[in-house]
């Protein structure tokens, strides 16, 4: 068994947590405008949870743990058993937190080779036992719940090596269960990056970014996951599915951009080739302050269009401005007291004002041309304020901090939950207004009023991605059948204004309703098409895309 480094009730690594001592002026900002907070809730305690018995014989258990290569390699102790039983999402943690746990699996398998995957497949169909592929775990939709019946979880962390570097070509063979510190680690031994670093790039896996179709928070300039895969390798219940690295192709629809997103029901993928780049000379983040939310998205459009190539512009409405600005650290700074210095002598009262992160890499001279160009544009052409470069790096050593947060909001009784969809530019405030009554209807509505934020967290040359966080009490006698109603108004939303269903959370379980009204009753009978011809038996990530065949109301 490997070892599990994570919280089992909640995120990243138990040396690391979210202060509120620290970040004082935090919770006054939070509890002025979704009121009084209800009694601290802590998660139960790992040894109070009572599990059923594995449902699986000894001899499939053996079976199993000499196809993947020992005794090491296989679990089914309590707490393996609890920490691969769900993701991250907010339903997962309450039931987490609770120790409510429906259906855990009845074993965890770690196989050290394509070929022992391979292995575990086969028997698998023979068994007609289900399977759930594991990756880092940071599902945040439902995408690693398993069935109501005796199911296997096939881990992938044992195959976590980076196996070879062409340098000539820019890529890089690696396996799928690598992190992605330690992919990051391993080509910077060539001076190479994949420039991918989604927020939960400190636990999630290479496999697990491809099956999701992730995005990092560089997008703009390296592009989404599937993006950077030139091939892929899986292991499939009807044999192995293999593509071949190639810059292009004409033989055929693309098998791996069909593969990518297939969030574990099209195979396993144990192996994958990547673009890579030279890791830059040189990074410069820089924090803005523009007058509203429109300035800032129709500025961001002019930098993409008129050609710029940025790493990073992300842009937050004026809730999540504020909230950012809340969540300083308590004592004064030079950086805030300059920001607050500005924002009354140029602009007033933050009330209307958003901020956005404008991030380039690359040489030393092409960033400073495009980083004065973008702030010239935003100051000259839209009114915003340039904060310095402070601002940007803060935000940049922060990054992958804020799901800690999230953690010690739900001690405290506080719902709060993400979600994300892409639109083009023409429709993007449309969208932005729709999603964003609707999610504070769905508070009002529920007794609960809340705090919805936003920000533009992807953009490309034609559109733009909208982040979601909604922050609320708890019903405490309603805790998902609240969220429930949240999210589902937000979904509705989506699909009737023209919005992606996700843009690089994936479908998961919660996604799964509205899928027929994202992509056509034709798009969803050709997918489980293709899941029907690789896994006849439907033995693949049963619950992902579970009643899609379906057109929803």
């Amino acid at each position: 068994m490997l070892p599990m480094p994570t919280r089992w009730w909640g995120w990243g690594d138990t040396a690391h947590s979210f202060s509120l001592a620290e970040h004082s002026r935090l919770w006054p900002f939070i509890s002025s405008r979704i009121g009084e907070l209800a009694t601290a809730n802590l998660p139960v305690d790992i040894n109070a949870i009572e599990l059923p018995p594995p449902r699986l014989g000894a001899a499939e258990l053996s079976e199993l743990a000499v196809l993947a290569g020992g005794e090491s390699c296989l679990a089914t102790d309590k707490e393996s058993r609890v920490r691969h039983a769900y993701g991250k999402s907010y339903q997962d943690l309450i039931r987490l937190r609770r120790g409510q746990l429906d259906s855990p699996p009845d074993a965890i398998v770690f196989p050290r080779s394509h070929e022992a995957v391979m292995g575990i497949l086969a028997l698998a169909v023979h068994r007609q036992l289900p399977i759930v592929p594991f990756g880092g775990g940071t599902s945040v939709v439902g995408g690693i719940t398993g069935p109501d019946q005796p199911y296997l979880v096939l881990s992938l962390a044992a195959l976590n090596r980076l196996i070879s570097v062409d340098s000539i070509s820019r890529t890089a063979r690696a396996q799928a269960g690598i992190s992605g510190p330690e992919l990051e680690r391993s080509l910077a031994g060539y001076g190479m990056t994949l420039g991918h670093f989604p927020q939960s790039f400190e636990y999630s896996t290479l496999g697990g970014w491809i099956a999701t179709r992730s995005a990092g928070q560089q997008s703009s300039q390296y592009g989404k996951i599937e993006d950077m895969v030139l091939a892929l390798r899986l292991a499939t219940p009807r044999g192995e599915l293999a593509t071949l690295a190639l810059p292009a192709a004409s033989d055929g629809p693309e098998l791996k951009r069909f593969l990518a997103g297939s969030e574990g029901t099209l195979g396993v993928i144990t192996e994958a080739v990547l673009r890579t780049w030279p890791i830059p000379a040189t990074r410069d983040y820089q924090g803005i302050l523009m007058p509203s939310f429109e300035a800032g998205i129709t500025c961001i459009r002019q930098l993409l269009q008129k050609g710029l190539k940025p790493a990073t512009l992300r842009l937050a409405n004026t809730a999540e401005t504020l909230a950012t600005f809340a969540m300083r650290p308590t004592e004064p700074s030079g950086v805030r007291q300059w920001v607050n210095q500005l924002a009354k002598r140029w602009l007033g009262p933050l009330n209307d004002r958003c901020l956005l992160i404008s991030g380039f890499e690359g040489t030393i001279a092409e960033v400073k041309r495009q980083k004065h160009y973008a702030l010239k544009l935003a100051k000259e052409g839209y009114g915003g304020v340039s904060l310095g470069a402070k601002v940007g790096q803060e935000w940049y050593r922060q990054r992958f901090a804020l799901p800690y947060l999230r953690d010690v909001l739900l001690d405290h009784g506080i719902m709060v939950d993400t979600l994300e969809t892409a639109t083009m530019w023409s429709n993007l405030s449309l969208l932005y207004q729709e999603v964003n009554k609707a999610l504070e209807t769905a508070l009002a509505n529920w007794g609960t009023p809340g705090l919805v934020l936003c920000h533009v967290s992807h953009a490309y040359l034609n559109g733009a991605s909208l982040y979601f966080t909604f922050i609320a009490r708890q019903d405490p006698d309603h805790v998902l059948e609240q969220w429930w109603a949240c999210k589902s108004a937000a979904l509705h939303a989506i699909v009737a204004n023209g919005g992606a269903l996700s843009h690089h959370h994936g479908v998961g379980r919660d996604h799964a309703p509205w899928l027929t009204k994202a992509i056509g009753p034709l798009g969803v009978q050709l997918i489980q098409s293709a899941r029907h011809a690789i896994d006849p038996a439907g033995l693949l990530n049963p619950q992902v895309f579970a009643g899609t065949d379906k057109l929803q109301s």
